[in-house]
C-alpha cells in the first residue's frame, strides 16, 4: 500500500513538469545568449594554451581576456533585444545566467589561475606551496561568489525596465571586467611588471566580496547614456573615447577599476554621513536611560 501510494504522490508532480516544457523561445536573443558562453568557452581554451604567441604578438592569454570582453557585448546586446521586441522569458533569463556563468564566473577564474602558474617562476622558499595554494583558494571564490551573485539576481530580478537602474552588489560583467582589463594591461603595457601578477589574487578576492555585498551600483548604459544629457556630461563621454582610441588598453583598465572601486567609496562616504548625522545622545539621557527611564525619547 505504502508503495502504491508513492506512486500516485509522483505522478502529479511529473505531470506538472511536462506540462512546463518549453515550446517556444525568441532565436535572435536566444542565438546571441549562446555567443556569450561560446567566447565564455574560447576564452578557456585560449587561457589553457598558455603564454605562447596567438595571432601575431597577441599572446594567448590576452586572446581570452579579449574573448571576456566580446562576452561581455554580447551579454549586453541579448538582454537589448529581449526587451526591444518585448520578449522576454524565463527561459532566456537562466540562459543568460548560466552562460554568464561561463563567461563571468568560470573564464576569468580559471584565467588568472592559469596565468599566474605558468607566468610566475617557482621558487625554492617557504612560502612557495603557500602562494599555490592561495591562489587557488581566490580562483574558488571568485568563481563561487559569481555564482552565488547570478542565482540571487534571477530571485530577485525584475523584468520592469525601470527596475534596471541599479545593481545590488557589483555586476559579473564588472568583475570580469576588471580582471580581464588588468591581464590585457599587463601583456601589452607592462609584461615585465610582475607585480601586478602578484596582485591579481588580492583583486580576484575584492571584486569577489564586491558581488556578493549590498552596495549599490549604476546601471551605466541606462543613467548614463539613455535619453537627455546635460552637454557637459557629452564632453566627458568625447574625452573617454579618445582616451579609448589612444591607449584602449589603459582606458579599460581604468574604466573597470575605477566602476568597482566607485561604489565602495559611495557607500562608505554615505556610510560615515550618515553616522554624523545622528549624534550620540547627551551624558544627561546616558545616565537616566541607565538609571531604568525608559520614556526618553530616542533619536532613531
Amino acid at each position: 500500500m505504502r508503495r502504491l501510494r508513492a506512486r500516485t504522490n509522483k505522478r502529479p508532480f511529473f505531470g506538472r513538469v511536462r506540462r512546463q516544457r518549453v515550446k517556444y523561445i525568441t532565436l535572435l536573443p536566444s542565438l546571441v545568449t549562446m555567443l556569450n558562453g561560446v567566447c565564455g568557452f574560447a576564452s578557456i581554451v585560449f587561457a589553457s594554451r598558455g603564454a605562447g604567441s596567438g595571432i601575431g604578438e597577441v599572446t594567448y592569454f590576452e586572446l581570452a581576456a579579449y574573448m571576456i570582453l566580446f562576452a561581455m557585448l554580447a551579454d549586453m546586446l541579448d538582454g537589448r533585444l529581449a526587451r526591444m521586441s518585448q520578449s522576454t522569458s524565463s527561459f532566456g533569463g537562466q540562459l543568460d545566467s548560466l552562460c554568464d556563468l561561463i563567461s563571468f564566473g568560470v573564464a576569468p577564474a580559471f584565467l588568472m589561475l592559469t596565468m599566474l602558474d605558468r607566468t610566475l617562476e617557482p621558487t625554492a622558499l617557504p612560502y612557495e606551496s603557500f602562494r599555490h595554494r592561495f591562489i587557488w583558494l581566490a580562483a574558488i571564490v571568485y568563481m563561487s561568489c559569481a555564482a552565488i551573485r547570478l542565482a540571487r539576481f534571477n530571485v530577485e530580478n525584475d523584468s520592469d525596465e525601470t527596475s534596471h537602474m541599479n545593481f545590488t552588489g557589483l555586476p559579473t560583467p564588472a568583475a570580469a571586467g576588471v580582471v580581464a582589463s588588468l591581464i590585457i594591461f599587463h601583456q601589452q603595457e607592462m609584461p615585465h611588471f610582475a607585480e601586478l601578477l602578484y596582485a591579481l589574487p588580492f583583486v580576484c578576492l575584492a571584486v569577489a566580496v564586491l558581488m556578493v555585498s549590498r552596495i549599490r551600483y549604476p546601471h551605466i548604459l541606462n543613467q548614463y547614456l539613455k535619453g537627455k544629457k546635460p552637454f557637459a556630461h557629452f564632453i566627458k563621454v568625447i574625452l573617454f573615447l579618445g582616451l579609448v582610441i589612444w591607449r584602449m588598453q589603459t582606458a579599460l583598465a581604468l574604466l573597470f577599476c575605477s566602476f568597482a572601486v566607485s561604489g565602495l567609496l559611495k557607500w562608505l562616504y554615505n556610510t560615515i554621513l550618515r553616522r554624523r548625522s545622528y549624534p550620540a545622545p547627551s551624558n544627561e539621557f546616558a545616565n537616566l536611560e541607565n538609571q531604568g527611564h525608559t520614556d526618553i525619547p530616542r533619536l532613531d
